[in-house]
């Protein structure tokens, strides 16, 4: 007989239940997930572009986060990224791309700030590449992970596994993609999808843990 209770989130000795990871073949078999579509992807490309975004994201609590950088293939070769930031509502995404120059104040400022919480997964590396190549310090930065652990999870769980435990469903990346030149000036359709979706399936994510507060584990 086992000694978990799945309703409360511990076993029967009042301990924190640990709880597992989906493993890659359980995540596979599940619904795919809908995210942001390209009707709802605002890419920053022009001032009046970057006034808006901003207006969109300044006023918001909590936003989904990620960067993208142009992947290295050269031994002790350092990347030059990040290239792209994406922030996400749960209405919209807005893709950033750091070479323009209009928008440098504005992604400076969202990412300084302290009242608007930047939340992702993994994003230790990002903050690395932002401090270096933007010389900005980022501010109010939450990985999603941790919150994972505080409720149980034993192993790090990333988006893909986040997406599947919260909603039941699988968030699919394209490695392709996710590799593709992310300097480019001009972005196709898949690398702003992509991009896109990284954010805004982190912002959903932290909606959903937001609307159930863990349980009480002090016991």
């Amino acid at each position: 007989m086992s000694d978990r209770d799945p309703d409360d989130g511990q076993d029967l000795k009042g301990k924190p239940r640990r709880l597992e990871v989906p493993s890659r073949e359980e995540i596979e078999v599940l619904a795919s997930f809908s995210g942001v579509g390209l009707n709802r992807i605002r890419l920053v490309a022009s001032a009046e572009d970057v006034d808006d975004a901003y207006a969109a994201l300044v006023g918001q609590t909590h936003v989904g986060f990620d960067t993208e950088s142009r992947p290295t293939f050269l031994r002790g070769e350092q990347s030059d990224g990040p290239h792209v930031l994406q922030f996400a509502t749960l209405e919209h995404a807005y893709i950033f791309q750091t070479h323009v120059t209009q928008a440098g104040a504005a992604i400076a400022a969202l990412l300084e700030s302290r009242t608007v919480t930047k939340v992702g997964f993994g994003l230790d590396s990002d903050k690395t590449q932002i401090r270096a190549k933007l010389r900005v310090e980022p501010r109010s930065v939450l990985d999603l992970d941790a919150i994972f652990r505080e409720r149980g999870y034993r192993k790090s769980v990333g988006l893909k596994s986040a997406v599947a435990i919260v909603f039941h469903q699988r968030f699919s990346k394209s490695k392709r993609i996710g590799t593709s030149n992310w300097s480019n000036r001009r972005l196709d359709e898949r690398q702003l999808l992509y991009a896109a979706n990284d954010a805004y399936a982190a912002i959903r994510v932290f909606s959903a843990l937001a609307a159930v507060p863990a349980r009480d584990r002090s016991g």
